[in-house]
Order: structure tokens, then C-alpha cells, then sequence
């Protein structure tokens, strides 16, 4: 068999290599903690090993897998193409800068720049999360251009977080808008709402909408926030410590549906 490729993929805070043919289908997966290669045919077992020559450390067992869950399954079925947990925070911002960077003779600095930042810091804290029960997608593209910056699945249930850049800046927050610094006030938080309800509608489960500020200066919130959680990114570390909403399983099964690309294409 000719043209399998490796893909790196880390789960659960492990690294797993798969091993897929050209059309992008999985057959075999090579997890270097268990030292062990599972493969979905033993007939693929040479080519399989021959494309995992370059990344074996050391002796392994090669076989069939344990028999896979249901998340497993769709998992094992996804396309690369479709499979959104390789993205990287603000993966949709860092296509655009490559694609179409600012002017060089632009004198103020890209605000693109600021957002991804902002991005990258709210997703290396929620990372930290994967390795003890939880998942976490970056950058999920809605129709009509929205998109979602993280999805946080997880015993403690789903969140959606929207991040905005807040660097040395005060923070009002009311039931309608949010102010930074002395810019306008905007109605952010109808549409962080609106995107967690369509994550819900998505995912036919609640989907909790979180504003994510980066390094404010002082945060002002008169009266709670309607629906709306408000966090900075320094205490991002609360909702890892939540439960008892969602089992194991569940949560596997939803991360499995959240990572497919096809299933954001009608919300």
C-alpha cells in the first residue's frame, strides 16, 4: 500500500501518530506511551509499520485495538479535512495575517495582532485543562462568518468563550454591552449569547457563553451578567474545577460530534 501519511494528534494529553491512507482514512495508530501499534487489518501490518519506521522509539506491540467506543468510532471515520481539533488558538486570525498581512507604511499596529494574542493566551490556559478529564477546541467557524473562538468540553459541561483583548484597560460590563478602556461601548454580549445558542442547537446540549478578558487593569460588572459568565484570563482555571454535569462517556461522545467540521454547517 502506497501514499499512507502520519498525523500527529495529541488526546487525553497524549500523543497518538495515525497512520492514514490517501483518502484520509485511518488504519492504524501508533501510541508511544503504551508502546503499543493498533491495527484496524492485520493485512496493512508491514506498510503500516514501514510508515512508522521513522517515529518508533523502541520495541512495541502491534494488534488489533480494544474494541472502540461509539466516539471512538466517529473519531476513527473523520477525515483530516474535517477534523477541527488540530487547530491552534486564533487559527482562523493566523490564515488572515498570512493570507492578507497589513501595509508595511501602517503606522498603528494591526489590531488583528492584539485579538490573536488575546486568543492564543485564553487557549494555552484552557489547553492546560486536556489532561485531566477535558477538551478543548479552537477557532470553530460558523455560517455567515461568525465563529467561535474556543469550545470547552468537559464534567463541568460546555462553554463557549468569546476573547477580547484587554491589556492594562478597564472593563465595563453591563447586562447589554461591554466598554474597554475609553473605546464605545458595544453589544458584545448578545452575540456571545447567540453564538452559544447556536453551539447548543449544534450539539443538542447547553452550551454555557463565557467572556474571556485578557490582562484587564479592573473589571467592572454593576449587576451580574444575564446568562453571560465573565472571567479574566488568570481565573479561566475555575471551570476546570466544575462537575458532575457530564460523564465520561458523554463527554467523549460530544467532543467527537464538536470536532466535526460538518457539524457546524447549518447552525
Amino acid at each position: 500500500m502506497s501514499g499512507l501519511r502520519v498525523v500527529p494528534v495529541w488526546r487525553h494529553g497524549r500523543e497518538r501518530l495515525y497512520v492514514c491512507r490517501a483518502d484520509g482514512g485511518n488504519i492504524a495508530w501508533y501510541d508511544r506511551e503504551a508502546a503499543r501499534v493498533s491495527l484496524l487489518s492485520e493485512q496493512n501490518r508491514d506498510d503500516v509499520l514501514e510508515a512508522l519506521g521513522p517515529f518508533l522509539t523502541g520495541p512495541v506491540t502491534v494488534g488489533p485495538p480494544p474494541v472502540p467506543t461509539p466516539a471512538e468510532l466517529a473519531r476513527l471515520t473523520l477525515h483530516p479535512d474535517d477534523d477541527l481539533a488540530p487547530n491552534r488558538p486564533g487559527e482562523a486570525l493566523l490564515v488572515a495575517l498570512d493570507r492578507h498581512p497589513a501595509p508595511a507604511h501602517r503606522l498603528r499596529p494591526d489590531p488583528r495582532r492584539r485579538a490573536l494574542l488575546a486568543e492564543q493566551t485564553v487557549g494555552a490556559a484552557l489547553d492546560r485543562f486536556q489532561g485531566v478529564g477535558w477538551h478543548v477546541l479552537h477557532s470553530i467557524t460558523l455560517p455567515g462568518g461568525d465563529r467561535l473562538h474556543h469550545l470547552l468540553i468537559g464534567p463541568g459541561g460546555l462553554f463557549a468563550l468569546h476573547t477580547l483583548a484587554a491589556h492594562k484597560q478597564r472593563v465595563r460590563v453591563t447586562d447589554l454591552t461591554v466598554a474597554v478602556g475609553r473605546r464605545e461601548p458595544r453589544p458584545l454580549l448578545r452575540r456571545i449569547r447567540a453564538d452559544a445558542a447556536r453551539a447548543s442547537y449544534a450539539l443538542t446540549a447547553e452550551v454555557h457563553p463565557v467572556l474571556a478578558l485578557t490582562a484587564p487593569a479592573a473589571v467592572s460588572v454593576p449587576a451580574p451578567s444575564r446568562e453571560v459568565r465573565v472571567l479574566t484570563d488568570t481565573e479561566l482555571g475555575a471551570l476546570a474545577r466544575l462537575g458532575g454535569v457530564l460523564k465520561p462517556a458523554d463527554v467523549e461522545a460530544l467532543h467527537a460530534t464538536a470536532r466535526d467540521r460538518r457539524t457546524w454547517v447549518r447552525v
